[in-house]
């Protein structure tokens, strides 16, 4: 996703029929929600939250404002405007001490105190796992001074997904940074003992999930493959303005939401409401998020 500072900007749009809301950011404060995988801990983590608005700019872009009011009103929550959050994930396996994505960074982002709530220094950091390259998954790996925050930490992420990055001048202060510590990976590699890339370009052109295991339970971490946990399932085929490939963008969400819903795996998404943890299910010609965390 990109910065919540674009969909603030487009505040105005939103329908006058609306409830009356806050558009954009949403102060949040620190948070880690524990629990456990088989016999890995691992614990959600608070960064930032907003309420984007419904201007047919982001969120079907491609069947306008009226049918989104009207599905976000089949859900029971206020129209003209999509609620979104942005977490992380932590993990701890033996010898591992896993972050997936970093959120914003400060001053937007609030990870840092959420870290330090699950008990754990920036220095404890091994591994940093990156599902793409957008401001809102990797504005924390840089702090202030343009020095990297998790600086003892091996930072993975999908070879096609490091490309696009350091082919992007906005980026010099980031690739400056973590240049030393990247070890790129190809799609649908092992990464880590227990956790498994899975391919989900289409958002980014290496986008990556993230897929960890231990004693036969299994959880996705999505990154951006759904933004909105209704908009996203229960119209997973409209178009994501967000998405590189809008086409291929659609093709995963539909892909990979009928096999979550199928294989019953418990999901991590960063943007689904705090703590962004539970299952997809089927509903009609759509899918339906119901939050828990086993």
């Amino acid at each position: 996703m990109r910065p919540f500072t674009l969909l603030a900007a487009a505040a105005t749009c939103v329908l006058a029929v609306a409830a009356v809301a806050q558009i954009g950011p949403v102060t949040v404060t620190a948070a880690a929600t524990p629990f456990k995988l088989g016999s890995l801990k691992l614990a959600a983590l608070r960064d930032a939250a907003a309420n984007a608005p419904n201007d047919a700019k982001v969120f079907g872009i491609d069947v306008g404002i009226e049918a989104v009011d009207k599905v976000l009103a089949a859900a029971g929550v206020p129209t003209g405007q999509i609620s979104l959050s942005v977490s992380a994930l932590l993990v701890r396996t033996p010898g591992h001490v896993v972050l997936i994505d970093t959120g914003y960074g400060a001053p937007r982002g609030i990870l840092l105190a959420s870290l330090a709530a699950a008990k754990v220094t920036p220095a404890e950091v091994t591994d940093v796992l990156i599902s793409h390259g957008h401001g809102d998954h990797v504005g924390g790996l840089v702090n202030a001074d343009g020095k990297p925050v998790f600086a003892m930490a091996t930072v993975r992420m999908a070879a096609a997904e490091w490309a696009s990055i350091q082919s992007q001048p906005t980026n010099a202060k980031l690739v400056a940074a973590i240049g030393a510590q990247v070890k790129p990976f190809e799609a649908g590699a092992a990464v880590l003992p227990g956790i498994t890339s899975v391919d989900l370009n289409g958002h980014t052109p290496g986008h990556s999930g993230y897929r960890v295991e231990s004693r036969g339970k299994r959880l996705l971490a999505i990154g951006d493959m759904a933004h909105s946990y209704i908009i996203s399932l229960a119209k997973p085929d409209w178009a994501m303005g967000y998405d590189r490939d809008r086409k291929l963008g659609a093709e995963r969400r539909r892909s990979v939401l009928g096999q979550l819903a199928d294989s019953g795996d418990l999901v991590f998404s960063p943007h689904f409401p705090y703590p962004g943890t539970g299952h997809v299910v089927r509903a009609g010609d759509g899918f339906a998020w119901k939050p828990g965390m086993a």
